[in-house]
């Protein structure tokens, strides 16, 4: 049993309910939702608090921690509680209260756990993730942590290139995290039964495949301070920590937690399909997914059947990076619409391609609302289209665009990505020529009704794609280009949303940081960075004198090219996917060729190779690469 370091529940209860009152939505604060799962903290062996470091109505929608809090209570020796980051005001009433933070099911102060779990889906949630560390009463610190301290882990999407947290995360979860989970819990149990140190706890962590511990790692430098690599001090521990995959993906959570207030997505969300084949070369969650394995039909239905039932929530979405690449797209929603829609559900693709959805599909599953359509072609030129390989034509945009608007949608939404590698200002401007074409076509299907929103947001080279070696573009011809975009599209009916471009250079500094980026986050935070994914909180200014006190330029991270043989901070973790093959890719964009899908074509990107033995032991119709459609079988 971990040893007491805080207050007990009771006091902190009775804390609260002065609190409470004085702040805003006190809901998310209280727990006691339907659907929570109380345990006897005394009953179990392992006491485990899921965090989302940002607030409730972001934090409890999240599948991620959505699949690992239903399967840890599934297990009798382990209860698995929430935790989120409070808001401003709620933080201010714990620190001059004193009252340390707590789980949401039963009130312990996290410190008091034997796990901290912390997602972590995106870089702006690393000051977030301090701030939750403080609260809790957590030394920041890996090693300043002892026996009597929670073990910290983490995982998500950002942890592919860990080393920005690595001082402050015990142990990061790479890849796929539904059975790496329940091993970090068992060797947690054996460690807590040997009266060894925390040292052991790490070593025997290091061993579990897709498990990176940093303390046991340490970063070489070259003269220059460009990076020599990132290398294990012990001989125990590999040098690359290959993620983990689940050969098929495990039954999908049902129990979903119903809030008492409002939050970002009151739904029932259903994974149908995990990974893509599409290759995108921009796209990081296209690459650290691989192989694509889909859940059947049947699976997915009795999922939406069982989690409708359980939670009464009336909108559905099936999701994955490519909803419409579901091999039977059709079939399912053909069941999902005969044997769970009703008058007040609706369901919803969340992500579709333009060249492989049908209208038609789209139309039936809608039903009686008419709300908004969303498509990315994130590029308005056919050489920059080459360039990242998503060769989209103009006029099926257009030709989509008609069908969409003549159906009755009076809204799409498009998204766009600019600074692109290779990217003119010519580029630029045909976005704004291809969304008034769009206009002009909605305009001529339903008149003044048709609206069009456009989302630009900028490009940032993330760790494990083909543009890795690439510079972000700079700063002031991003302004020129936002600029641009913002003068052509003045027209009624259009309106234009953009992502500012120093929230891009943070999320770069902190997507290509290395080792010595940890110091920067931790003076950030102490000059007040928090909620630096909120427009209303970034504070800018405290990532600059953050960079200029620790020494460090911000522009060797994001704005130099990298020779190609070049070592990254985040080599020594692998997605399956070799640099080879992005290095091919990148070679690739550069003579403007394009991959197909590569369910059609293997190009040898290096997930069978590193997956052998296990695809082997699945049957064939497992994972989508060349042979294994089950279409095609």
């Amino acid at each position: 049993m971990t040893k007491r370091l805080s207050e007990s529940a009771e006091i902190i209860q009775e804390k609260l309910e002065r609190i409470l009152p004085t702040v805003t939505k006190p809901g998310r604060y209280t727990g006691g939702e339907y659907n929570q799962v109380v345990k006897d903290w005394q009953a179990v062996q392992t006491r485990v608090a899921l965090a989302f470091p940002d607030i409730y109505d972001l934090g409890l929608p999240n599948l991620g921690l959505a699949i690992f809090y239903e399967a840890l209570n599934d297990r009798p020796d382990v209860l698995a509680e929430r935790v989120y980051l409070p808001w401003l005001d709620m933080e201010a009433a714990l620190r001059s209260a004193g009252v340390p933070l707590y789980s949401l099911e039963t009130h312990h102060a996290i410190a008091d756990f034997d796990i901290l779990g912390i997602t972590l889906p995106y870089e702006t949630l690393y000051t977030n993730t301090l701030n939750l560390l403080d609260l809790a009463g957590i030394p920041l610190l890996s090693k300043e942590r002892t026996a009597q301290h929670p073990l910290v882990i983490a995982g998500g999407h950002a942890c592919y290139n860990p080393e920005p947290m690595a001082n402050y995360i015990d142990a990061f979860a790479i890849g796929d995290g539904e059975e790496v989970f329940h091993d970090i819990v068992n060797v947690q149990q054996a460690w807590a039964k040997s009266s060894t140190d925390r040292t052991a706890l790490l070593r025997a962590l290091a061993q579990i495949p897709g498990v990176y511990v940093p303390a046991l790692y340490a970063p070489r430098y070259c003269a220059d301070g460009t990076l020599a690599g990132v290398e294990p001090i012990e001989a125990s521990v590999p040098r690359q920590v290959l993620k983990r995959v689940v050969g098929q993906l495990p039954p999908a959570p049902t129990q979903f937690i119903v809030p008492s207030i409002d939050v970002v997505h009151n739904r029932v969300s259903v994974e149908i399909m995990r990974g893509c084949t599409r290759g995108c070369r921009f796209c990081h969650a296209g690459m650290v997914n691989r192989p694509v394995r889909e859940r059947s039909v049947a699976e997915v239905v009795q999922t939406i059947q069982t989690a409708v039932k359980q939670t009464g929530f009336e909108e559905i979405a099936l999701l994955s990076l490519s909803s419409s690449d579901y091999s039977r797209i059709v079939e399912l929603v053909e069941q999902v619409r005969e044997k769970v829609t009703g008058p007040h559900l609706t369901v919803s693709l969340p992500s579709l391609r333009i060249e492989s959805f049908s209208v038609e599909l789209m139309e039936r599953l809608r039903g009686g609302r008419q709300g908004s359509f969303t498509l990315a072609p994130e590029a308005a030129t056919d050489r920059m289209r080459n360039t990242i390989n998503k060769p989209i034509q103009d006029q099926q945009l257009l030709e989509t665009a008609a069908e969409l608007y003549g159906r009755g949608w009076p809204t799409l939404k498009l998204y766009f990505m600019i600074g692109h590698p290779s990217e003119t200002l010519e580029d630029v401007q045909a976005i704004a020529d291809l969304c008034l074409e769009v206009m002009a076509v909605g305009r001529k299907a339903i008149g003044r009704r048709a609206s069009l929103h456009v989302g630009v947001s900028t490009f940032v080279p993330k760790p494990h794609t083909p543009f890795q070696w690439v510079a972000c573009d700079a700063p002031e011809m991003i302004e020129a280009k936002i600029q641009l975009l913002r003068r052509a599209l003045r027209s009624p009916g259009l309106k234009m949303n953009w992502t500012d471009p120093r929230e891009t250079l943070l999320e770069a500094w902190l997507s290509r940081g290395d080792r010595r980026l940890g110091e920067v986050i931790w003076r950030a935070w102490q000059h007040g960075a928090k909620f630096d994914a909120w427009q209303d909180q970034f504070n800018f200014e405290a990532w600059q004198t953050a960079f200029e006190e620790s020494g460090l330029n911000p522009a060797d991270y994001t704005h130099r090219d990298r020779a190609e043989d070049e070592v990254f901070a985040w080599d020594h973790i692998s997605p399956g996917v070799s640099k080879a093959y992005l290095l091919d890719e990148y070679h690739a964009s550069l003579e403007g060729r394009l991959t197909s899908d590569c369910r059609e074509q293997c190009y040898a990107c290096g997930i069978l190779p590193q997956f052998a033995a296990m695809r082997r032991q699945l049957p064939k119709s497992a994972w989508f690469c060349p042979g294994g459609d089950p279409a095609k079988a």
